[in-house]
């Protein structure tokens, strides 16, 4: 449904000022190229753990995680536990002081620069910043398509209108603000979420009777299990689906250990804890990003799984169902047709500061990489800002197109993908760098290509949720896959890890007691 134009224009006009406001103080504060790039290292620990945690959490979170919660049920919640005891605490802990002592001495702006300055490796810097350019567009694409589900039947805009107007407004400030502005709107916009996710958890309760009656009903309505989802080991909204079935590896592998492990690598998070003046401003962010992840992702998997109660009740439909199949439009559906038109303002307000945050920090870290890392690195217009600008709006532009080109239900999907591929190629080379005290650049090298390489090759070849739109394999071999059940159900991160890290390990301990000890740049 469409809301009231007045309410609506007066909320959004009020949100965008405020975000302007907010992002134009980021970029009266932005002197130099560190204020840009790493937002002068000197961040307040509730901006870090609001930006960090809202620049995690997005609409594929709660578009696409929640609508694959309405699909197959509540078994997603273990990703939340794997959201805050790895994206937060082993993340804040064991990588993030590290991360942020190193970076200050090695004077690091960005991801690749800090492989190469761990490594005294270009080749490294070049790596990373390729993988981030050809990936994150992808991601990015995800998000904005979350985002643009929603605004189109809130405002009654085409969906083509929605994504361009959503792209241009997010670039604005990332453009001119750089990463000040970006983590300033962050917690902004993550204060938003927080408020919108508490009156969606509370909207939802209502409507279905109460927690209890409401996983009451979900759990009673396991006989209505599609028979498509049944064959593949789905037993119910309220169960984890059979031990080893095609659901069960595709819950497992791709949605919660994908998302869950991949969080620890990836590169927008990392250049956050280069932000923080001291470890104490990261001890404290724990305190407020722990509690931020579980009310964002608990409440989105939570509202998914219980739409169905919502959706039956009404129509007699599954959520999935009456959503006409489409994964990524279960949330937004819910939302409109059993909110108030006040709250669907607010929730709009929500999801546009979920993507937002993302989007930012995603636009700034592709822009840096295209041009600190792959182009600019040893030219003087690498520290250039205008520079910096120009490499911004290039990967906005990249990932907008992608978004027109991308399927339905792709969002969930697209999210573990670069998180999987993330972990795959950079975690061991990570690990290792900020921990020994002579990280072997040859160790490096060769565990970030085989892991991208593995990850590549089981993504096209055998797992069948990309390998069959992929069409490579059916193009060359004259099948589908390579391998037959349960292989094509099993995620590539599940393979390709493990190669990274046994790869990175050998070589570590073959080759880095020769290697020079980690000196400032």
């Amino acid at each position: 449904m469409a809301v009231d134009p007045a309410t609506m224009t007066v909320l959004v006009l009020v949100y965008l000022a405020a975000t302007l406001i907010i992002g134009y103080i980021g970029y009266k504060q932005t002197k130099n190229h560190e204020d840009y790039l790493v937002a002068g290292r000197d961040s307040h620990p509730f901006i870090i753990a609001l930006s960090y945690g809202a620049t995690f959490i997005s609409t594929s979170a709660i578009i696409g995680f929640g609508g694959q919660a309405a699909n197959l049920g509540m078994g997603l919640i273990w990703l939340t536990v794997l959201n805050i005891g790895v994206g937060i605490l082993l993340a804040f802990v064991l990588f993030g002081k590290k991360t942020r002592e190193i970076g200050h001495r090695l004077s690091a702006v960005t991801f690749p620069d800090l492989m190469c300055k761990l490594y005294k490796s270009p080749m490294l810097q070049y790596i990373s910043c390729f993988i981030i350019v050809i990936s994150m567009p992808l991601y990015t694409a995800a998000i904005l398509i979350g985002g643009a589900r929603f605004i189109e039947p809130t405002l009654g805009i085409s969906y083509n209108w929605a994504l361009i107007i959503f792209a241009l407004i997010t670039a604005v400030y990332v453009v001119f603000g750089g990463l000040i502005a970006v983590m300033y709107t962050d917690a902004f916009q993550g204060t938003i979420m927080l408020i919108g996710m508490t009156v969606l958890l509370a909207f939802t309760l209502m409507i279905v009777g109460g927690f209890e009656a409401g996983t009451t009903a979900l759990t009673n309505m396991a006989g209505m299990v599609p028979k498509a989802l049944a064959d593949q080991g789905m037993t119910g909204w309220t169960a984890m689906p059979a031990l080893g079935s095609p659901i069960w590896f595709t819950l497992v592998t791709t949605i919660v250990l994908g998302v869950g492990i991949g969080v620890l690598a990836q590169p927008q998070l990392v250049v956050r804890f280069m932000t923080a003046k001291d470890d104490k401003a990261l001890n404290r962010a724990v305190l407020v990003g722990g509690p931020f992840i579980l009310m964002m992702t608990g409440v989105a998997f939570t509202v998914g799984a219980l739409s169905n109660v919502y959706f039956y009740n009404t129509t007699g439909k599954m959520a999935v169902e009456a959503a006409g199949g489409n994964v990524d439009s279960v949330i937004p559906l819910f939302i409109n047709a059993c909110m108030p038109d006040i709250f669907v303002v607010i929730f709009m307000l929500t999801l546009l500061a979920a993507a937002m945050s993302t989007l930012s920090a995603l636009y700034h870290a592709m822009g840096t990489a295209l041009v600190c890392d792959l182009w600019g690195r040893g030219r003087e217009c690498a520290l250039s800002m205008r520079a910096h600008q120009y490499g911004i709006v290039i990967m906005m532009v990249v990932s907008t197109i992608l978004a027109f080109l991308m399927p339905i239900s792709i969002i969930a999907r697209a999210t573990a993908m670069f998180m999987g591929l993330c972990a795959c190629a950079f975690l061991p080379a990570f690990a290792v760098g900020v921990y020994a005290k002579n990280p072997s650049t040859k160790a490096a090298l060769y565990s970030m290509v085989s892991g991208a390489v593995v990850w590549f090759l089981w993504t096209a070849f055998i797992h069948a949720a990309e390998a069959k739109p992929l069409g490579l394999c059916q193009a060359i071999f004259g099948k589908v896959t390579l391998l037959g059940a349960p292989w094509t159900a099993v995620d590539p991160l599940v393979i390709a890890l493990p190669v990274s890290m046994i790869v990175m390990i050998i070589l570590q301990l073959q080759y880095g007691k020769d290697q020079p000890a980690v000196t400032p740049a």
